[in-house]
């Protein structure tokens, strides 16, 4: 095992136009992960996301509940159409009580591979090694299990009909 690196992949259902706004525009975004985000994905801003339940697993609501409207931030590193959204952020800063602007932050890259099939989604997280000793393990297994979730939320909100 990576301590440092995070990986998931899932083939989707989808084409990759679909699945290229799922992950790169804002609001959609949001609306399985999550969040809502003040602001769209350009690479080299910083927007804000608040945790606001999905839309696409009450289950998986009820889990985000507790953390509803809890701020963080996402700086946009790339945004290359049809292929890689990236960002970075503080890993599982979940306590409004600590202040984690002097961490380091993980990369998380979302990128696309057009199948015969499907559109293959790789979500990589790595920097883990960079976090503070006391909450890195937290962080790493928070998030591994995060990630696993989130993949089945895309997988979900691209079964839905289009709007």
């Amino acid at each position: 095992m990576n301590a440092d690196r995070i990986e998931k992949r899932i083939l989707l259902d989808a084409p990759l136009e679909r699945v290229w706004r799922a992950i790169s525009e804002a609001s959609q975004f949001g609306s399985w992960f999550g969040m809502a985000v003040e602001g769209e994905f350009v690479a080299g801003t910083t927007v804000v996301g608040r945790i606001q339940p999905t839309t696409v697993d009450a289950h998986v609501a009820e889990l985000q509940r507790p953390h509803a409207g809890l701020a963080f931030s996402l700086q946009i590193v790339s945004v290359e159409p049809m292929r890689l959204f990236a960002f970075r952020w503080h890993p599982h800063a979940v306590n409004p009580q600590q202040d984690y602007s002097r961490e380091p932050t993980t990369l998380v890259r979302f990128e696309l591979a057009p199948q015969a099939d499907g559109v293959l989604l790789t979500i990589t997280e790595s920097g883990f090694e960079q976090i503070p000793l006391a909450r890195r393990a937290q962080a790493f297994t928070a998030n591994d299990g995060g990630w696993r979730e989130q993949l089945r939320m895309i997988e979900k909100y691209l079964a839905l009909p289009q709007s």
